[in-house]
């Protein structure tokens, strides 16, 4: 009778596919291949638009997310607010004349504009916030210094719960307000307000914050009630 002998590393690589494969902690905490940021921003980026705001101090640069096919958009209120003209460029390269349909005057800064398109648009999907974790990998897509269409990526660096407010290492610069904070199934988890540094907000040093897309919901949801009645 021969015996065949099984290597000792058959066992250990057996061990570590499964781990790998099957592990809730993996899953939860969002480790990625290496084609998974592309994924991420192709499924999500036809979304995401461009915005310019004439306002009284000058031109404010935003970002938005396209949440309704028909051209409803979700912003920042800082990027439209009283603004005299609001231009929209979406993914594909073409423009439109923007309008506020509905603002929250709160701290979480929030506010919808609509377009006027002709053919229906891509629209994001939302996560849940409440179940961020701290070291989550998110990624941030926005219109930082007009350079359209960024990616950039980071974790969430800390949640604070006072200031109901998500704070992350991924880059956020000026043009990038109302753009999406992303969870690695490219769900919306937030969006992008404003960042924080010594040089009076004119570059990113990796402290940035983003309303957690629940109070985001909470607002669609409410205006969508009121246009309804």
């Amino acid at each position: 009778m021969i015996k065949t002998k099984i290597p000792l590393l058959l066992p250990v690589f057996i061990l570590f596919v499964t781990f790998f494969s099957q592990n809730p902690f993996i899953e939860a905490y969002g480790f990625e291949n290496d084609n998974t940021y592309t994924i991420v921003y192709e499924k999500i980026s036809p979304s995401i638009v461009s915005i310019e705001a004439d306002l009284e101090q000058g031109i404010s640069s935003g970002t938005g997310c396209v949440i309704s096919p028909d051209g409803v958009i979700l912003t920042s209120l800082h990027v439209v607010n009283k603004a005299r003209n609001i231009e929209v460029t979406t993914q594909s390269g073409k423009n439109y004349k923007g309008r506020v349909i509905a603002i929250l005057r709160d701290k979480n800064d929030l506010a919808l504009v609509k377009i006027d398109n002709k053919e229906p648009l891509s629209t994001v999907k939302f996560g849940n916030s409440e179940n961020i974790k701290v070291g989550q990998r998110v990624l941030a897509i926005g219109n930082p210094f007009g350079f359209r269409g960024t990616l950039t990526t980071g974790i969430i660096s800390r949640i604070d719960y006072q200031r109901k407010k998500i704070q992350t290492d991924a880059a956020i610069n000026p043009g990038c307000s109302g753009g999406p904070l992303i969870n690695l199934d490219g769900e919306v988890i937030g969006i992008n307000q404003s960042i924080y540094n010594p040089d009076n907000n004119r570059s990113n040093i990796g402290i940035g914050f983003a309303v957690p897309s629940n109070y985001a919901k909470d607002f669609i949801a409410l205006v969508n009630k009121k246009r309804s009645q």
